[in-house]
């Protein structure tokens, strides 16, 4: 950030942020419920686990009584079942054993279920005596009356042992009692805490931030009405305080803006106006450069335009010839005798590799160009340099493609005619030496093939003619194929086949594509009618996702390989390559003796609407 800006901004120090104010306050708050409910959920345990302590300590009371049913019910003199010492061992250790178990579980404790006995002296002084009476006393007592002592002494420590057993759980009861006072006083303050705590959270929140930026909203609602003299107190070292010293110096930039406001307006107004003035000027200089006129016609318009557009009083373009400077193009508008203004102003003509030549303007008055008009009239010169070079482009284009039509054409009249001029000749030769012989009969067989030679010449002169004149109707390709069919059945006799499909599938054909096709399908077509010697032709088009044009015969076919070492045979093959270059697909031609011809024409997918 530039602090050199005005409006530059100094963070607060992070003991003042608010977000360290609030992340303290959010993080004791929540230390303290936390610690709060800690302290809940220690206590809970703890009561669970000394109710789990009292169910034991209850249960030991039980099993004393059940040792001592047992060593009654195998007393002597008890009854029938009197004596049986086996059996009352085998009681008696199971229950002797699992008391000491239970006695081992109170005083370690159980986190499983939980069972714990409270952390108080007294209470486990208590368990201590509990303990030591039980395994002192009371089981050697058993032991010994199980093996045939007075019954009476283990019955006699009975009593005490259960008294003392009550004291324990008494004394766990009345711990609990405390410990469940002190968990409800605990949630009660929790309650309390809460809602101590959302005041003074929805306190602090209107002091540290709703009061702020109220009073910031009140001094932007101030600052829309424009009392641009409103200033807020910058009372903290907040974020707000930075805020409110930041919109202070707003206030005293927009206040220094608003004095010279209407200004500023006008000076932007102007710049405005004078960019929608260049803008208008290269618009309609460039919608008159892209009408279809001549070089003289758009030079003639071009000077026209900027004696308007600049208040000129004449203008002239001194144009280079495309051959260079030895042939240039000078045209003038306005007044004749400009040579003789005392002001003017030359500016080049160019495209962006060349420089074609300048355009002059002419004043009667002194008169100075800005900057902008300077830089708009260079524009408009690089304007005019590119219509310029794009009309003689085009000019050399079309001289081109007249150039190849015409070396097209010369290369079809060498193929068809050359070779029935030849026939004739030679005829013409032999006829003249049977006349000097008088050889009536040799004239008469010469005479039907010089007719012959000669009608199929003027055959091919037609056919030719009618080739060069093909233009592309409405119905496009298809309807133009159909016709040039049409042509060949009448001369002929041929049967043909001509199936299209998918042509309106793939993208479709420029003009100059379909013309080359329906070229290259006459050609084909003529060489049939001359050499193929055939009784079918079949003809497919097709542009799914390519175009593609085959067309085949059954006719006599010929040798590749022989044909091209004439080089008389192989024009009409030529001619047909070329034209497939030209619009960018391959020619490929099958051919064998005695198996007929293939001609297969493939633009690929995406070579449609392609520059001829």
């Amino acid at each position: 950030m530039d602090s050199t800006n005005p409006l530059y901004l100094d963070s607060p120090a992070l003991r003042y942020r608010l977000s360290t104010r609030i992340i303290a306050t959010s993080v004791a708050v929540l230390a303290l419920v936390l610690g709060m409910i800690g302290w809940t959920l220690w206590l809970s345990w703890q009561l669970e686990g000394a109710g789990a302590a009292i169910n034991d300590t209850g249960s030991l009371r039980m099993r004393a009584n059940q040792v001592a049913i047992v060593l009654l019910r195998h007393a002597p003199g008890a009854g029938p079942q009197g004596g049986a010492g086996g059996g009352v061992a085998l009681d008696l250790d199971g229950l002797l054993s699992a008391q000491e178990r239970i006695l081992g579980r109170i005083r370690q404790g159980d986190a499983d279920r939980p069972l714990a006995l409270p952390h108080d002296r007294r209470i486990r002084a208590q368990m201590d005596r509990v303990t030591a009476l039980w395994d002192e006393k009371l089981v050697p007592a058993a032991r010994a009356a199980s093996a045939g002592a007075p019954v009476r002494i283990y019955l006699d420590l009975l009593p005490v042992f259960v008294a003392q057993a009550d004291g324990l759980v008494r004394m766990i009861e009345d711990d609990s009692a405390r410990k469940t006072s002190r968990l409800r006083f605990s949630q009660g303050m929790l309650v309390v805490m809460a809602c101590i705590g959302t005041l003074a959270l929805v306190y602090l929140l209107y002091l540290w931030i709703i009061y702020p930026v109220r009073r910031l909203q009140g001094g932007l609602q101030r600052m829309a009405l424009r009392e641009f003299g409103v200033r807020l107190p910058v009372d903290r070292r907040d974020e707000f305080g930075v805020l409110a010293r930041g919109f202070n110096r707003m206030a005293d930039e927009l206040q220094e803006l608003y004095t010279d406001l209407e200004a500023r307006v006008a000076e932007k107004t102007a710049q405005l106006a004078s960019q929608n003035e260049v803008l208008s000027a290269l618009y309609d200089m460039a919608a008159f450069l892209n009408r279809p006129n001549d070089i003289e016609a758009v030079c003639r318009g071009f000077l026209d335009r900027v004696i308007r557009r600049f208040g000129a009083d004449g203008a002239a373009i001194s144009l280079r010839g495309p051959l260079g400077d030895r042939a240039r193009i000078s045209i003038t508008a306005g007044r004749r005798d400009a040579a003789r203004y005392p002001a003017s102003a030359a500016f080049r003509i160019h495209t962006q590799e060349d420089v074609l030549g300048e355009f002059t303007l002419y004043f009667l008055e002194p008169h100075a160009l800005g900057a902008e008009q300077n830089h708009l009239l260079e524009t408009l010169g690089l304007h005019l340099g590119v219509a310029v070079e794009n009309r003689r482009l085009s000019g050399q284009a079309r001289q081109l493609a007249m150039e190849q039509e015409r070396n097209l054409m010369a290369q079809g009249l060498h193929d068809s005619i050359a070779q029935g001029l030849n026939f004739l000749n030679l005829q013409l030769q032999l006829l003249d030496r049977a006349a000097d012989r008088a050889d009536l009969d040799e004239i008469r067989e010469i005479v039907p093939l010089l007719r012959t030679g000669v009608d199929e010449s003027y055959q091919d002169v037609r056919e030719l003619l009618n080739n060069f004149r093909t233009q592309l109707g409405e119905g496009g390709l298809l309807h133009a194929a159909e016709e040039a069919v049409a042509r060949f059945r009448r001369q002929t006799g041929v049967e043909v086949s001509l199936r299209s499909d998918g042509l309106m599938g793939g993208a479709p054909l420029t003009r100059e594509q379909q013309l080359e096709a329906l070229f290259i399908l006459q050609e084909a077509l003529s060489n049939v009618r001359k050499h193929a010697e055939a009784g079918k032709v079949d003809i497919h088009l097709s542009n799914r996702t390519h175009f593609r044009m085959e067309i085949s015969d059954d006719g006599i076919g010929y040798d590749p390989e022989s044909l091209a070492d004439r080089p008389e045979g192989h024009f009409g093959r030529r001619i047909m390559q070329e034209r497939a270059r030209r619009m960018g697909a391959t020619l490929t031609v099958t051919t064998a003796p005695g198996q007929g011809v293939s001609i297969v024409l493939e633009l690929p997918a995406g070579g449609q609407r392609r520059p001829a």
